[in-house]
């Protein structure tokens, strides 16, 4: 257990947020994503996803990097809007089919 830098209560080290005040226990988070199984090319590969909170150093930042092995081949910084343009791209909301869309506005 340690404490929180912002409020001083005690948080268990498997917290990435403080349960008292919810600030950031860590400057980022990392989570890897193993590749397609059925893309030979991508075997021994994965996607590091960094996200990195602001600080007085640098702004708040989504970092994409292409490992092989232990070795980032290529990375990438994106803003938070650009980040959150992307997770539309990559799972978009719900939307209704656009002939019910122009039926329900044609009132048909």
């Amino acid at each position: 257990m340690h404490t929180c830098r912002h409020c001083g209560n005690g948080v268990e080290d498997r917290f990435r947020f403080c349960p008292w005040c919810a600030v950031p226990q860590r400057s980022k988070l990392v989570e890897f994503f193993a590749p397609h199984p059925d893309v030979p090319t991508d075997a021994g590969r994965a996607l590091r996803v960094s996200r990195y909170f602001a600080s007085e150093e640098r702004p708040s930042q989504l970092r994409f990097s292409i490992w092989s092995g232990d070795t980032a081949d290529a990375a990438v910084s994106l803003t938070e809007e650009e980040a959150a343009r992307l997770a539309e791209f990559v799972a978009p909301t719900t939307r209704r089919p656009f002939f019910d869309q122009l039926r329900d506005s044609l009132r048909l």
